[in-house]
């Protein structure tokens, strides 16, 4: 069962997070050639504060306002 993990900021609105997850689905049936039904997608959504690049928060990355990004 081929299974593939996304992770990223959270995406709040479900409809993208359904189209994502169906064009991901689309791309492993085209490469894998088996039925749709044997895919798994798993989507790890990660808080900017709980991220941390060079050693920053990515929180504290967006324009140094400690905001988080847009998802």
């Amino acid at each position: 069962m081929p299974t593939a993990t996304v992770e990223g900021p959270p995406i709040k609105d479900l409809e993208r997070k359904r189209m994502l997850t169906r064009e991901i689905t689309d791309a492993m049936e085209r490469a894998y050639g088996i039925p749709r039904e044997a895919y798994v997608v798993v989507v790890k959504e990660n808080e900017p504060e709980n991220v941390c690049v060079g050693g920053q928060l990515l929180c504290d990355r967006v324009s140094g306002s400690g905001r988080t990004p847009e998802a």
